[in-house]
């Protein structure tokens, strides 16, 4: 007697579970999100147009994987995930579908989407350059490429070069500067770390906040969470920080901006449907909910933003097409990669 795979009975009795909903509007979700970030919006959907829907949240590497042992089993319908580099590496896995929607192509900038329509981004980031206002001045930054100045030496924390959005500010300058440049560029950056790589974007801006360096790169919502923190803590650390938008002179790229995205799964059942909310998230209501709870910069050009994003004050964006991101990436890995093992410490770092 011939075995079943245990995969194959599993996905099959998920797929015989949501063929319950086949009689109803329904619309399967994969989502790198977490669940706070996307529920009430997926809420706000059904009440509007009356299609259901499923969410499942995790890791976005592990429901790429996922979709792509599933297969044409996948009940999944839409992936959602942040960074560009990693819808890229959604759309090289072949577990995304082109599609051709009026409306997504007006209202998303041709830079925030996908060159040949696999995804579309829905919210926008910018990984700039925040600094300790009692230790930097803000007329000495200028742009990313200065960062590796020796007047930096041991005042930069940075995220480890795991970090996709690390992964994704190098592969935008290998394109801009092409790679021995970067390469040059990322080397002398580290000899400027305050400290080796460690935590998240919060680590970093509690560390420069606290002193132990001048200037971080991170993105700007982790910022806006510590302004707006219930915890008294970290509102007071973010008073000591400053955004300053870098490569904004004239002629000059502008700052690195990302976005969260989503696509339609290769082997969606309900194609139409998942198209129907990719609309409604990038309507003005749902851009302004994601500025609002999130302070994440819309898509959408004209859309409401938060009173904590406006504080940043206005920023040229660089306009290249973040499909580069994806391409780029594993350019960027490597170099990165080589790059870190140079580094060294400061004998002495900033107080």
């Amino acid at each position: 007697m011939r075995k079943i795979p245990l995969l194959i009975i599993f996905v099959s009795f998920v797929n015989s579970i949501f063929s319950l909903y086949a009689s109803d509007s329904f619309v399967n979700i994969y989502s790198a999100r977490k669940e706070a970030l996307i529920l009430p919006l997926l809420k706000s959907f059904k009440k509007e147009t009356g299609i259901k829907f499923r969410l499942v949240t995790g890791k976005a590497d592990g429901l790429l994987k996922r979709l792509e042992i599933e297969g044409s089993l996948s009940p999944a319908d839409l992936f959602i995930t942040v960074d560009a580099g990693r819808l890229q590496r959604a759309k090289q896995a072949g577990v995304l579908q082109a599609i051709n929607n009026p409306t997504l192509n007006r209202r998303i900038p041709r830079s925030l989407r996908d060159r040949d329509n696999y995804w579309f981004g829905l919210s926008q980031r910018a990984r700039t350059i925040i600094y300790n206002k009692n230790l930097v001045n803000a007329e000495d930054l200028s742009t990313y490429e200065n960062l590796a100045s020796p007047v930096w030496k041991g005042q930069l924390c940075i995220r480890s070069s795991d970090s996709i959005y690390n992964q994704s500010l190098v592969a935008s300058m290998i394109e801009v500067n092409g790679i021995k440049k970067t390469e040059s560029w990322a080397r002398n950056l580290v000899s400027n770390f305050a400290r080796p790589p460690t935590g998240g974007d919060t680590d970093l801006l509690k560390a420069t906040a606290a002193g132990q360096c001048g200037i971080a790169l991170a993105n700007t919502y982790y910022l806006g969470r510590l302004i707006n923190s219930k915890n008294n803590e970290e509102k007071i650390a973010a008073q000591n920080l400053a955004v300053f938008w870098p490569n904004q002179g004239d002629g000059d790229r502008g700052a690195h901006v990302n976005v969260s995205g989503a696509g339609i799964t290769k082997y969606a059942r309900n194609q139409k449907e998942a198209q129907v909310l990719l609309e409604f998230l990038v309507k003005d209501e749902s851009q302004k909910w994601y500025a609002e709870v999130n302070n994440e910069y819309p898509v959408v050009e004209g859309a409401v933003i938060s009173k904590t994003l406006k504080s940043f004050g206005n920023f040229k964006a660089d306009s290249i097409n973040l499909t580069i991101l994806g391409v780029n990436n594993s350019a960027a890995v490597k170099l990165m990669a080589v790059s870190y093992t140079h580094l060294t410490l400061p004998t002495k770092r900033i107080v």
